[in-house]
């Protein structure tokens, strides 16, 4: 099969299309031949050498929607050792679900993965109630064009979407956002509050860490919920190592005392999705739930391009650049 390959930690010009052989399903896998694999954040890191007990040469992708072998049914699945850039991926059972009918391979794939993260920030870790408001940072991302669709669907008000340029801001007001601001802005705690009507806001989802998690915290109303999904460095482009020279230099960390969390009245949490896809009755409750409301037109996945395996290392350098919105897909079985 074909497969992008990568053998050493390195830039995007490291992965490289080769043909290996199919993998072999244990106890509780099947073998599903792959249509479309996204591109993540963490296969960047990966590729960077940012995972050094990953063992080489491994195949990226952490997801993959396509045909399930032994009855031919369309699936969608979560890959926690990777195998996604491939043409046939070995996915266990209890990580994978059907794809309903109303419902493409494009979509499953945003949806599954990056959709149940920003379910479960905004639900299962932030309590998000009807009325109450939200903002969400990286929202032309691929998890936060979904949480901010999830937001307005689950009855927030106001949302707010904070995004790095005019274009994306524009692109999260389509999105239906009450409010697009810059992440960049000095003032950025206070517009939050502003924008949540001048109290403060109710649930403040962040990606980004740094100044921006320091603003969400500063902004937050008593009773106010800050969930992180990690941090990301502010612009790679083309740089190898995913970490850029003007990026915080504490990002990956938000201080705060008891103190505060008492004074304030307000509460931290943090949501990562694989504490979810070994539960097999709430994955396949998530899934549901975003199937549904996609087929409603309620929730709907950006992509933002389609590449084919050789073109895997240019979309990496897209996605650190910056450059895109929404999801990123490989397929897998295109040549050109």
């Amino acid at each position: 099969m074909r497969a992008a390959v990568l053998r050493r930690p390195g830039g995007p010009e490291v992965l490289r299309v080769e043909r290996i052989p199919e993998p072999l399903s244990g106890p509780g896998e099947s073998l599903i031949d792959v249509t479309l694999t996204g591109v993540n954040f963490d296969d960047l890191e990966q590729r960077a050498g940012a995972h050094p007990h990953l063992r080489l040469p491994a195949v990226l992708g952490v997801e993959a929607a396509g045909h399930r072998r032994t009855d031919g049914r369309r699936v969608v699945a979560l890959l926690r050792q990777g195998g996604g850039y491939a043409e046939v991926v070995a996915a266990r059972d209890a990580y994978t679900v059907e794809i309903p009918a109303g419902i493409d391979d494009a979509q499953a794939v945003g949806l599954f993965e990056q959709g149940g993260t920003a379910y479960g920030a905004l639900l299962l870790a932030g309590r998000l109630r009807a009325g109450e408001s939200v903002a969400v940072s990286a929202a032309a991302g691929g998890v936060g064009h979904l949480a901010v669709q999830l937001a307005v669907a689950l009855g927030a008000s106001p949302v707010i979407g904070l995004a790095s340029t005019a274009a994306k801001r524009q692109f999260v007001k389509r999105l239906g956002a009450d409010v697009a601001l810059d992440p960049a802005d000095p003032e950025l705690a206070g517009r939050l509050r502003e924008a949540a009507g001048g109290a403060g806001l109710d649930l403040f989802v962040d990606s980004v860490g740094g100044t921006v998690a320091r603003a969400g915290l500063a902004g937050l109303v008593p009773f106010g919920r800050l969930v992180c999904l990690g941090w990301r460095p502010g612009s790679a482009a083309a740089d190898t190592s995913v970490v850029a020279s003007g990026a915080d230099a504490d990002a990956g960390v938000v201080a705060l005392t008891t103190a505060q969390l008492a004074q304030d009245s307000i509460g931290c949490a943090g949501f990562w999705m694989r504490h979810v896809i070994d539960h097999r009755e709430l994955l396949c409750g998530i899934a549901d739930r975003l199937f549904d409301l996609a087929v409603q037109g309620r929730l709907a996945v950006h992509v933002d391009r389609t590449v084919t395996l050789p073109e895997a290392g240019a979309a990496h350098a897209a996605v650190a650049a910056r450059a895109t919105t929404g999801k990123v897909l490989i397929d897998v079985r295109r040549e050109v």
